[in-house]
Parts: structure tokens; C-alpha cells; sequence
């Protein structure tokens, strides 16, 4: 049986937070029209979450974004939380807002036929930190 590891993370403002248990470190990506404009592009994702808590449940909003799936997000910041399978109660949680992260491994690629021409997840664009970003955009 593989190792579990206990996980944790938050949303960028702080009022939810969420802890699960995560048997593998394989991320996967989702391509599918849904998840891109969820949230702007590929949905990266730990789709083995379980015994996943909240706190600050006052404070997420869900909804039914299919017959067979529910996600959720902050009604303050807008952080995703979940993809939930209905069916199973399969949570499945973003990368994004948790910590750690130093073993894992994009493992999984979903919908690739739904996948825009314009990226792959092997090509080799240009790599900046942030201070680059920065240096590049600040007011001049």
C-alpha cells in the first residue's frame, strides 16, 4: 500500500482553509473546455484527495457545473477549491492552493483532444523568475 501524506493549503485570502490525505504525488492536468475557462488554462490537480476538512465554510460557494460534477470556489477571493465527482464524492483539489508540492509529478494528461494548439506541456518557452517579470513590467 503506498504512503499516505497529510496535505494542507488555503485560499489566497486566507478564510478557507483545507487539509486531506493524498496516497500518491502524481498531479494531474485537465484540458477540457470546462476546466480552462474555470481557470484560464490547464487545471492541475492531486485527483487522489481524500478524508479532505474545511474550515471557513462559511465562506466557499459550490455549484453544479455538470450532472455528474460540482466545483466550488471563495465567494471573497474567487480561489478555486474543488472539482467534486457527484457520483463518488471524489474531491479533486487544485495544486495551486497547496503546500508542498517538492515530490510531486505531473503524472496524467485528460482531454488532450480538447487541448489548444498553442502550448504543450514539453515545449520550452521563456523561463523568467519573478524579479524578471517585474523588472520587465514596473512602471518605468
Amino acid at each position: 500500500m503506498a504512503k499516505e501524506h497529510a496535505i494542507q493549503g488555503q485560499f489566497l485570502c486566507g478564510q478557507v482553509q483545507v487539509q486531506a490525505t493524498v496516497s500518491a504525488p502524481g498531479v494531474g492536468a485537465c484540458h477540457c473546455s470546462a476546466c480552462r475557462t474555470w481557470g484560464g488554462g490547464p487545471f492541475f490537480a492531486l485527483e487522489d484527495a481524500h478524508a479532505v476538512r474545511f474550515s471557513g465554510e462559511e465562506h466557499i460557494t459550490a455549484y453544479d457545473s455538470s450532472e455528474w460534477a460540482q466545483r466550488a470556489f471563495c465567494k471573497h477571493c474567487g480561489t478555486h477549491l474543488y472539482f467534486r465527482v457527484k457520483q463518488t464524492g471524489q474531491y479533486v483539489l487544485p495544486v495551486g492552493l497547496l503546500q508542498g508540492g517538492a515530490d510531486w509529478r505531473l503524472d496524467a494528461q485528460i482531454f488532450v483532444d480538447a487541448k489548444p494548439d498553442f502550448y504543450s506541456l514539453g515545449e520550452s518557452p521563456a523561463m523568467l523568475t519573478g524579479a524578471q517579470f517585474f523588472a520587465q513590467h514596473a512602471p518605468g
